[in-house]
């Protein structure tokens, strides 16, 4: 699939399941609901009940648990989504910090800025782009999140660099994503709904590790989620991949 064709596969998806309550709500879809899912991969019941309208079952970790974050610093979310990890860092950064939300969807965004407008949370904001492409200046950032979204990317070097380049000196990347532990087959890698689900556009973990080495990161695995293919990827050849990034 053309990188276009594939962006618009992964955008008419998403607008979906930012206004119909009825489709399928995670990656990979299940019996679970969105409160199980994100259970499953690491959010406590006080951060589902924060902001419950922004947590729509899409991740496959917890990105905000995985480093610290300090208050009065900057955050970028890749593919903030409904805003569920934007509003949780706002509260880690207090009212001295700040929190900028991407994401390609405008249906995501306008849901992500209702959440924030209804749960008070004035120091967050969400910006419509890509994040091969972010609408972020040079050397602006902190610390940047991202749950279960670069796979979704066509290019995924190109969002390591684009990552490199926002973040400041000494700044922080901590990812939650899916990567595979064996090649799938053509047939799997072509279907719109693989993809979409985040399994199809997935590369195999070292290529995946290299990649953001290749940014200029130095990388840190913090932690492998094997599990989760079996609740919610149909057993398929993958696993959720925590790590953290930094920029030395």
């Amino acid at each position: 699939m053309k990188e276009e064709e594939v962006k618009q596969v992964v955008q008419k998806h998403y607008a979906r399941v930012a206004t119909d309550t009825e489709s399928c709500c995670s990656c990979g879809c299940t019996g679970m609901d969105s409160e199980d899912i994100s259970k499953s991969i690491g959010y406590s019941d006080s951060e589902i009940q924060a902001v419950p309208d922004a947590n729509l079952g899409l991740g496959c970790g917890n990105p905000t648990a995985l480093g610290e974050i300090k208050e009065g610093e900057v955050i970028l979310d890749l593919g903030s989504g409904a805003g569920i990890d934007c509003f949780l860092a706002a509260k880690k950064v207090g009212t001295s910090g700040k929190v900028i939300g991407v994401d390609m969807t405008e249906e995501m965004i306008q849901k992500a800025r209702e959440n924030a407008v209804k749960y008070g949370y004035d120091n967050v904001e969400f910006r419509l782009g890509y994040i091969d492409e972010l609408p972020v200046g040079d050397n602006s950032i902190d610390v940047i999140i991202s749950n279960c979204v670069i796979n979704l990317a066509p290019d995924k070097l190109r969002v390591f660099k684009d990552a490199y380049r926002v973040l400041k000196k000494g700044g922080r990347m901590f990812v939650s994503d899916i990567v595979l532990l064996k090649e799938l087959s053509e047939e799997d890698r072509t279907n719109k709904e693989l993809l979409a689900g985040c399994v199809a556009g997935a590369l195999l973990k070292e290529t995946y590790l290299s990649l953001i080495k290749e940014a200029g990161f130095k990388v840190e695995i913090l932690g492998e989620d094997k599990e989760i293919s079996k609740r919610q990827y149909q057993g398929f050849p993958l696993e959720s991949l925590n790590v953290g990034a930094y920029k030395v």
